[in-house]
């Protein structure tokens, strides 16, 4: 089992001969969280390097080490975090007593445990040591090579490669001990063509929780680079965007991230908890059209925004947070969760030991529905169709959103047409799920590439849906 795989390797890194002793790390957990509601000590060791490589040379290389801890005891609303990055009793005493002089005295509620330990959902072997460093740089002087081949219009390519080896341990409040082992890789690849004086980019990457070896082997590599020539390609026939407001299909997979932004953080326990959230204290109204159901769901093996257990123990869970269009649940925290008498979801997440956690998502998806994607088409008259998003941006107190689209393209008489550029999406999350006339047959996950920012903190994220189809959004373009 992972958590038995999991255990032995945390107890190799962070409990050998010069490291912590268990008992005395559960003596300071008892001491820091004693009166407490909750709280949680948070070993970590990483090991991450990157690779890339710019117009056939190689333009920047790094290896990290780091290892730390954080130690945490909550109190109603409050939140009292130490941390450092040296794992040794003498640390974790200074950090026990730092905690023990700021909090305040509250009589002690018992926290909920975490719910049973699931099976693995990755393997924990280290991506790192599975290639040499002249070989992964050798693999990216090959991937510029072929795409040069590929295409005499190619004047320039990226190429990245990077990987990371996570081993966390949490000893919480009522003495449960869990470990996780957690790989993460990533392989990017950029061109740009250039014909008739005009230049355009086209960009793909891939990645999971996983050894380097599914995205490495030469067919993964090289659909990498053909699919980013693609979009350079497209890019190069485009026009420019109309603007107004007019109906939109959102492609399958990576599209998802509106779904992600727009919808998905205002779904966060803290921001409803805060009644900040546009979506506070709607649970169990009607919020989206029917049909519409979306999960946020950490258990998918090997996927990015997977975890086995979460940041503070607890095992993650697929949770149901909008069902036929009805919004039945919320991304949850231990906090968040016990201060609105609540399960938590095992989506309680930080960026490193430096951080203490709060809601996140993992893999956020919409579930797909009957209709195709050649009739969503066909039921438009002049609309957008937009098949992959760049940049974006949302208000969670009113739910307004931007996104600008990488890879769009014009809908006429239920034909697409024109590739077009300079497309950006701009509407209201809570208005644009009620929207929704039509949802696919063929919902898709994104390759493997999302991080999510949020109060300063990044972590791994994946997305997904459908084919989907929305009666209006406003379209911001640059035609005259």
């Amino acid at each position: 089992m992972q958590t038995n795989h999991a255990l032995a390797t945390a107890q190799r890194i962070f409990h050998g001969a010069d490291g912590l002793d268990p008992f005395d790390a559960a003596r300071h957990v008892a001491a820091t969280t004693e009166g407490a509601d909750d709280g949680e000590l948070f070993l970590e060791y990483r090991e991450s390097e990157s690779i890339s490589l710019d117009d056939g040379r190689i333009r920047a290389a790094s290896f990290d080490t780091r290892r730390g801890f954080g130690l945490r005891a909550v109190l109603g609303e409050a939140s009292y975090y130490a941390h450092a990055g040296e794992i040794s009793d003498a640390a974790l005493a200074r950090a026990a007593a730092t905690i023990k002089a700021a909090r305040a005295s509250e009589k002690s509620v018992t926290a909920a445990g975490p719910g049973p330990a699931q099976g693995a959902l990755y393997a924990g072997l280290n991506p790192l040591a599975e290639m040499e460093f002249a070989t992964r740089a050798a693999l990216l002087q090959e991937i510029d090579a072929f795409a040069r081949a590929a295409d005499t219009r190619v004047i320039q390519v990226m190429a990245s490669i990077a990987g990371e080896w996570q081993v966390v341990e949490i000893l919480r409040a009522d003495g449960v001990r869990v470990a996780d082992v957690r790989p993460l890789v990533r392989l990017n690849v950029s061109v740009v063509l250039e014909q008739d004086g005009r230049r355009e980019s086209g960009s793909y990457g891939s990645g999971g929780r996983s050894t380097w070896a599914p995205f490495i082997a030469p067919a993964a590599w090289q659909g990498a680079v053909a699919e980013a020539i693609r979009q350079a390609e497209v890019n190069l026939r485009s026009i420019p965007a109309p603007a107004g407001e007019m109906p939109v299909v959102l492609g399958a997979g990576w599209p998802g991230i509106l779904l992600h932004e727009a919808i998905g953080h205002g779904l966060e326990g803290d921001f409803n908890r805060k009644q900040t959230s546009a979506f506070a204290g709607l649970m169990g109204s009607r919020i989206a059209a029917r049909g519409v159901t979306v999960v946020d769901d950490g258990t998918l093996p090997d996927r990015r925004g997977s975890l086995t257990i979460d940041d503070e123990g607890t095992p993650t869970s697929r949770t149901t947070l909008i069902e036929d269009g009805v919004l039945t649940g919320f991304i949850q925290d231990r906090q968040n969760a016990r201060l609105m008498n609540m399960r938590a979801t095992g989506n309680g997440r930080r960026q490193s030991y430096a951080h203490a956690p709060m809601p996140r998502m993992t893999n956020t998806l919409m579930l797909g529905g009957q209709a195709s994607a050649q009739d969503m088409i066909k039921s438009v008259q002049r609309g957008l169709y937009a098949v992959n998003f760049g940049g974006g941006q949302v208000d969670i107190t009113s739910g307004k959103f931007v996104f600008s689209a990488s890879e769009a393209y014009l809908i006429e008489n239920g034909q697409v047409t024109a590739p077009v550029r300079g497309a950006t999406l701009i509407g209201n999350g809570p208005d644009a799920l009620t929207r929704v006339e039509m949802i696919g047959d063929d919902p898709e996950l994104d390759p493997g590439v999302g991080t999510c920012g949020k109060n300063g903190q990044g972590v791994p994220v994946g997305v997904g849906q459908p084919t989907m189809k929305l009666s209006g959004l406003t379209i911001g373009g640059t035609a005259a």
